[in-house]
Protein backbone atom coordinates (compact mmCIF):
# COMPACT_ATOMS: atom_id res chain seq x y z
CA UNK A 1 0.00 0.00 0.00
CA UNK A 2 1.51 3.78 -0.70
CA UNK A 3 2.40 5.79 2.05
CA UNK A 4 0.25 8.33 2.92
CA UNK A 5 0.77 11.75 1.67
CA UNK A 6 0.17 14.45 4.54
CA UNK A 7 -0.13 18.09 3.64
CA UNK A 8 2.54 19.81 2.38
CA UNK A 9 2.98 24.00 2.73
CA UNK A 10 3.61 26.04 0.08
CA UNK A 11 1.73 24.97 -2.57
CA UNK A 12 -0.76 27.49 -2.71
CA UNK A 13 -3.53 25.99 -0.46
CA UNK A 14 -3.42 26.39 3.11
CA UNK A 15 -4.43 23.03 5.46
CA UNK A 16 -8.36 23.65 5.75
CA UNK A 17 -7.62 23.38 1.71
CA UNK A 18 -6.57 19.93 2.48
CA UNK A 19 -8.71 18.92 4.70
CA UNK A 20 -11.87 19.40 2.40
CA UNK A 21 -10.10 16.97 0.03
CA UNK A 22 -8.20 14.44 2.39
CA UNK A 23 -10.91 11.94 2.92
CA UNK A 24 -10.83 10.51 -0.10
CA UNK A 25 -9.55 7.35 0.65
CA UNK A 26 -7.10 5.45 -1.90
CA UNK A 27 -8.27 2.62 -4.07
CA UNK A 28 -8.59 -0.99 -2.89
CA UNK A 29 -8.04 -4.12 -4.75
CA UNK A 30 -11.95 -4.79 -4.70
CA UNK A 31 -12.58 -1.16 -5.64
CA UNK A 32 -10.19 -1.47 -8.63
CA UNK A 33 -11.50 -4.99 -9.70
CA UNK A 34 -15.25 -3.64 -9.83
CA UNK A 35 -13.85 -0.23 -12.02
CA UNK A 36 -14.97 -0.05 -15.73
CA UNK A 37 -13.85 1.60 -18.38
CA UNK A 38 -15.04 4.81 -18.65
CA UNK A 39 -16.42 4.31 -22.47
CA UNK A 40 -18.40 1.47 -20.78
CA UNK A 41 -19.38 3.45 -17.90
CA UNK A 42 -20.37 6.36 -19.93
CA UNK A 43 -20.91 5.31 -23.56
CA UNK A 44 -23.15 8.48 -24.94
CA UNK A 45 -20.25 10.96 -23.25
CA UNK A 46 -17.63 8.71 -25.00
CA UNK A 47 -19.33 9.10 -28.23
CA UNK A 48 -19.77 12.60 -27.53
CA UNK A 49 -16.15 13.18 -27.00
CA UNK A 50 -15.10 11.03 -30.34
CA UNK A 51 -16.78 12.86 -32.21
CA UNK A 52 -15.55 16.22 -31.04
CA UNK A 53 -11.94 14.91 -31.20
CA UNK A 54 -12.43 13.46 -35.06
CA UNK A 55 -13.50 16.88 -35.78
CA UNK A 56 -10.44 18.40 -35.02
CA UNK A 57 -8.38 16.55 -36.87
CA UNK A 58 -8.34 17.71 -39.98
CA UNK A 59 -6.07 16.17 -43.22
CA UNK A 60 -4.54 19.84 -43.36
CA UNK A 61 -3.49 22.57 -41.19
CA UNK A 62 -6.09 25.14 -40.95
CA UNK A 63 -5.15 29.03 -41.57
CA UNK A 64 -6.15 31.79 -39.44
CA UNK A 65 -7.92 34.23 -41.58
CA UNK A 66 -9.90 37.81 -40.84
CA UNK A 67 -13.16 37.69 -42.84
CA UNK A 68 -16.11 40.11 -42.73
CA UNK A 69 -19.51 38.56 -42.49
CA UNK A 70 -22.45 40.33 -41.46
CA UNK A 71 -23.28 40.38 -37.50
CA UNK A 72 -26.46 38.48 -37.68
CA UNK A 73 -25.04 35.56 -39.28
CA UNK A 74 -22.22 35.57 -36.63
CA UNK A 75 -24.59 35.63 -33.59
CA UNK A 76 -26.50 32.43 -35.25
CA UNK A 77 -23.24 30.37 -35.99
CA UNK A 78 -22.27 31.26 -32.22
CA UNK A 79 -25.83 30.87 -30.55
CA UNK A 80 -24.88 26.94 -31.43
CA UNK A 81 -22.51 26.84 -29.16
CA UNK A 82 -18.90 25.46 -28.83
CA UNK A 83 -17.56 24.22 -31.81
CA UNK A 84 -19.41 26.62 -33.67
CA UNK A 85 -16.05 27.44 -36.20
CA UNK A 86 -15.61 24.22 -37.19
CA UNK A 87 -19.21 24.14 -38.22
CA UNK A 88 -18.63 27.06 -40.03
CA UNK A 89 -15.44 25.48 -41.76
CA UNK A 90 -17.73 22.40 -42.35
CA UNK A 91 -20.61 24.84 -44.03
CA UNK A 92 -18.26 26.61 -45.66
CA UNK A 93 -16.43 22.82 -47.13
CA UNK A 94 -19.72 21.60 -48.49
CA UNK A 95 -20.61 24.80 -50.21
CA UNK A 96 -16.98 24.70 -52.26
CA UNK A 97 -17.44 20.93 -52.91
CA UNK A 98 -20.62 21.95 -54.88
CA UNK A 99 -18.65 24.32 -57.11
CA UNK A 100 -16.76 21.75 -58.47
Amino acid sequence: MAKEKGFEPGHGYDHSDWNEVSDNPEWTAADIALAMPFAEASPDLQAALDEALSRRKTPEPRVPISLRIDIDVLQKLQATGPGWQIRANDALRKFVERLD
